[in-house]
């Protein structure tokens, strides 16, 4: 049993390897970084890279991934689109949280790239369709000069910036934090809404699909 993630940028690596040893120690890991799918994506859009992530499907699966987990937001859609076409699991980091924040009424969107607004806002409101919850109010910024400061390395100022973002929020029940990247601001934060990121319940939920899809495989006599 083996999980593939793909990343777009390096800095998620020890965050997910950190997880996998506190959560679930018997899984596999094997980490793909590819940061040029986000600078493609954020020109060209996120359809611009599905050629690309399909290729990087294939072949995880031919090294023997039993389930893909793409960490970027931004190209998160297209790569579930792209499981989908393969008949192989592939799930987006953001889903699981998405699920959470539509239980809110009012949600606050907070990311650092701006390529990763719209995917998120359309990913929450197919979940709060799905949930049947048909009063979502659901608002997006866009923290100003954080983005600057993560491909700066500077990633304490980067954390204060979301941090700072979050605070700032008044009108909201639930706070998303859509990229992986923005995770430690929740303990930076002093707001009293709810603080909602993705790399926890999005590594739960890609173990739980690596493990049945390992136990589909051995039962149709493939592994």
């Amino acid at each position: 049993m083996s999980l593939a993630l793909l990343h777009t940028s390096p800095v998620h690596v020890p965050v997910f390897d950190a997880l996998r040893d506190a959560h679930h120690p018997g899984l596999v890991v094997r980490h793909l970084v590819y940061k040029d799918l986000l600078d493609r994506a954020g020109v060209l859009g996120p359809e611009a890279v599905a050629g690309d992530v399909e290729a990087l499907v294939n072949s995880a699966v031919a090294d023997g991934a039993t389930a893909v987990l793409c960490t970027c937001s931004t190209i998160g859609g297209v790569a579930e689109s792209v499981g989908a076409r393969l008949g192989v699991p592939v799930l987006r980091i953001d889903r699981p949280m998405a699920a959470a924040a539509v239980r809110a009424r009012r949600v606050t969107v907070l990311a650092a790239h701006h390529a990763t607004l719209e995917p998120t806002r359309a990913l929450i409101a197919e979940e709060a369709e799905r949930a049947g919850q048909r009063d979502l109010e659901v608002r997006t910024v866009l923290v100003e000069g954080a983005w600057e400061r993560f491909e700066a390395g500077d990633h304490d100022g980067y954390l204060d910036l979301v941090a700072a973002a979050a605070d700032a929020v008044t009108d909201a029940d639930a706070i998303v934090l859509a990229q992986v990247s923005m995770a430690g601001a929740v303990t930076r934060s002093v707001t009293r809404i709810p603080v909602l990121s993705s790399p926890r319940a999005g590594l739960d939920a890609a173990a739980v699909a690596a493990v049945r899809s390992r136990s589909r495989a051995r039962t149709a006599g493939r592994v």
